[in-house]
């Protein structure tokens, strides 16, 4: 009977594991201006995200550098275009532009680079996405996020 109860727990256990919610995800970034994704789903029950950022290319980062930058789809085109007068230094984005939710550093070939943010700042109601504030990239290089 001991044996019994102690094997129904050890499964309720693993399978608990199993339903626990990924709260994060890997996006590849390459030399020809493309993320391995188009979209990232955020589990609601995620407190917290990570992305993490590859870069599986081999140019640098002065020449085809890459981040991810999460912000509201509407607000997307307007931060890369605020960024170009940043430069590199400062990840092609605005210094305190408030729009932008979270970010990666821009990272060049073989380099990695993650981010972490708070998913209560995500709005359910709201469309959010993602994509690469390098100039020009954003073109080719976004997504979408979604809750789910």
């Amino acid at each position: 009977m001991i044996r019994k109860l102690v094997a129904v727990s050890l499964l309720t256990l693993a399978s608990g594991q199993l339903l626990a919610a990924e709260c994060s995800t890997t996006v590849d970034s390459t030399d020809q201006m493309s993320f391995n994704t188009k979209a990232v789903e955020i589990d609601k029950s995620c407190k917290t995200f990570t992305v993490n950022l590859t870069h599986s290319g081999s140019l640098p980062k002065n020449v085809m550098g890459h981040n991810w930058v999460l912000s509201k789809e509407a607000d997307m085109q307007a931060i890369a275009t605020d960024g170009l007068g940043a430069g590199i230094d400062k990840q092609y984005l605005k210094e305190g532009d408030a729009r932008i939710i979270a970010h990666t550093k821009v990272i060049g070939a073989g380099e990695k680079d993650s981010v972490t943010f708070d998913v209560s700042k995500l709005d359910p109601a709201e469309k959010y996405g993602f994509f690469c504030s390098f100039p020009g990239h954003i073109g080719m290089m976004k997504g979408t996020v979604t809750l789910k």
